[in-house]
């Protein structure tokens, strides 16, 4: 297991191997996660909206339903090609190429009120980690939750899913967060941070 983030190329080439590497579109582990999450996030709605590692779409054509304006960030552009593709005729989203945590995008302070990263975190260094929740905490409004999605199986990538929510999770209650929610799940856990006084494990 190497200790750098994964670099542009390697999702580029996965991408071109497989329109769906990770079978988002059709595993029951991706609808359950997805079902899940957005059970979590039911009966809200959302104006500026965030989804950091968007891959191709699946779940940014589900979450832009409680969205007035929702950006899609993906490192990969043969992943965001598949996206556009999937979200076309879909109001208020927009996409974004950018290798994160370096490529942020330039979003004013506080302007948005949702914040999800999902399958994302452990393919980081845990610098970048780190980096990547100081950006989330300067874009986020004081009340927006921040969800995190990570598959906690084995991976040859730079954390495993329960390090890297680890790390992230750190970097936000140093600042003042709270975990609202964290659920671990047969192959996932979920969590939310954000400022609701007692926090719900399960």
């Amino acid at each position: 297991m190497s200790g750098s983030s994964w670099p542009r190329a390697v999702f580029e080439r996965i991408h071109t191997v497989s329109s769906d590497p990770w079978g988002v579109g059709s595993r029951p582990y991706e609808r359950d996660k997805y079902r899940h999450t957005l059970t979590l996030l039911a009966g809200r709605r959302f104006h500026h909206a965030l989804e950091l590692g968007c891959s191709i779409g699946v779940m940014t054509a589900r979450l832009a339903r409680q969205c007035d304006h929702l950006l899609a960030v993906d490192v990969a552009e043969a992943a965001l090609a598949q996206a556009r593709r999937r979200c076309a005729g879909l109001e208020g989203v927009t996409f974004y190429r950018g290798q994160l945590p370096d490529d942020f995008p330039d979003l004013p302070a506080a302007s948005c009120d949702l914040i999800i990263i999902s399958e994302l975190l452990y393919f980081l260094s845990r610098a970048d980690i780190a980096r990547l929740a100081t950006h989330c905490l300067r874009v986020r409004q004081a009340e927006a939750p921040i969800v995190l999605v990570n598959w906690t199986g084995p991976t040859d990538t730079p954390c495993d899913g329960n390090e890297a929510a680890r790390h992230f999770i750190a970097t936000c209650l140093a600042a003042g967060l709270q975990v609202t929610y964290a659920r671990h799940h047969a192959h996932y856990r979920l969590d939310m941070l954000g400022h609701v006084a007692k926090a719900d494990y399960q």
